[in-house]
């Protein structure tokens, strides 16, 4: 039996997110909406709760992406919309995701901004903007911030992209990056 966990992450704009996580192996279901925190961070900010199998894709993995394919070092205005954060489902998974993101740090030149959160309430996107980019992948707003991200996914960690699962699109980029 497959070992199913879940993980929320806030970065950007949550049709970017819910995105990228949707276009990798292992991944069973990406939840986009809200997420609140608690205490001095309970307002809702735009996020992904992403259902994996664990044994296909790991939390690092997920994590590493996740940093990849956000402004993960920039703490620019519009972070209390778009809080760059780890939301957590237990204290164990708390740590693991604490002891990842530290060891990341190395491989960045700026500091983190990243925070780890406990999660606390999750609110979903009216159906209407759900699968956005699954629904729309030739709206500007998805070839201007989307398929950057995607690019991302193609060139560093593409044993982990599930080519099915993205436009035909991205599937002639991923073509001519290995082609150069």
């Amino acid at each position: 039996m497959a070992k199913t966990t879940k993980i929320g992450l806030g970065g950007g704009c949550h049709w970017c997110t819910e995105a990228v996580f949707q276009a990798l192996k292992g991944i069973l279901k990406v939840e986009q909406g809200y997420v609140a925190s608690s205490d001095a961070n309970s307002w809702f900010s735009e996020a992904v709760i992403v259902h994996f199998n664990s044994e296909l894709i790991s939390l690092q993995t997920l994590i590493e992406i996740h940093l990849h394919t956000h402004k993960s070092t920039s703490a620019h205005s519009m972070r209390h919309k778009y809080r760059s954060a780890i939301y957590y489902f237990s204290e164990v998974q708390k740590t693991e995701a604490q002891f990842i993101l530290n060891g990341f740090q190395t491989t960045f030149q700026n500091q983190l901004i990243t925070n780890i959160y406990p999660f606390s309430e999750f609110k979903a996107s009216r159906e209407a903007i759900q699968n956005y980019y699954l629904k729309n992948p030739e709206k500007p707003f998805c070839e201007r911030f989307i398929n950057p991200k995607l690019k991302v996914l193609l060139h560093q960690f593409s044993e982990f992209v599930a080519f099915e699962a993205i436009p035909e699109k991205l599937k002639t980029i991923q073509k001519q990056i290995h082609d150069h």
